[in-house]
């Protein structure tokens, strides 16, 4: 298997274990990420899916993307939310039916395997370094234009999101309070085994 190949599985994968977690959190009712709580404000503000809103949102990050930076559009990141989008839809249906925690216990167990594997999507596809993901670019965008720091950058972002998924009715809850606390410590655990080989590794064996 080629180098371009397996990097390209990677990125899949990764995205494919990235929007199964998205989805236990949605299920777990106990309150998603800022950004996933957008996209299901949406859905139930105006209809369409989840997956379709992270299509629409991500594209509007891309250009918006693109006139802070006065550059052309990144199209390749539009890519990583058609794959996620498409994920999120494909998860969702497939759990809607059957997995709907009634107990609190049930609940924090969903929001917290939720939580894990989606960090370990998102450290598994970042490995592969394949496109862009549009609110990680926002967030450098922000950071160049405003010289505030990576970690500021982002939690305005977050904030914003927060404000906009209430807005919109959004799922914001404990799940959100444990994204925000437990997201970069899992991402951070997970890249660093694959980085010594454990996990993923794009690299070609001699």
């Amino acid at each position: 298997m080629s180098l371009a190949l397996r990097k390209f599985l990677t990125y899949v994968i990764g995205i494919l274990i990235l929007t199964l977690g998205i989805a236990l959190t949605i299920q777990s009712k106990m309150g998603t990420s800022p950004f996933d709580a957008l996209l299901v404000g949406l859905f139930r503000s105006f209809g369409l899916t989840i997956g379709s809103w992270e299509i629409i949102v991500g594209l509007t990050m891309v250009l918006l993307n693109a006139i802070a930076q006065k550059k052309r559009p990144e199209y390749l990141a539009l890519l990583t939310s058609l794959i996620t989008g498409a994920g999120i839809d494909f998860w969702v249906f497939l759990l809607h039916d059957w997995l709907n925690p009634a107990t609190l216990i049930g609940q924090l167990v969903c929001v917290n395997i939720g939580i894990l594997l989606s960090g370990l999507g998102i450290a598994v596809y970042l490995q592969a370094d394949y496109a862009p993901n549009p609110i990680d670019r926002m967030m450098l965008v922000i950071r160049n234009i405003t010289g505030l720091n990576v970690s500021l950058s982002r939690t305005l972002i977050n904030v914003i999101l927060v404000l906009l998924a209430v807005g919109f009715s959004g799922p914001i809850g404990i799940g959100t309070l444990l994204n925000a606390i437990f997201s970069g410590i899992i991402i951070n655990f997970f890249m660093g085994l694959i980085k010594h080989g454990y996990l993923f590794s794009t690299t070609e064996a001699h």
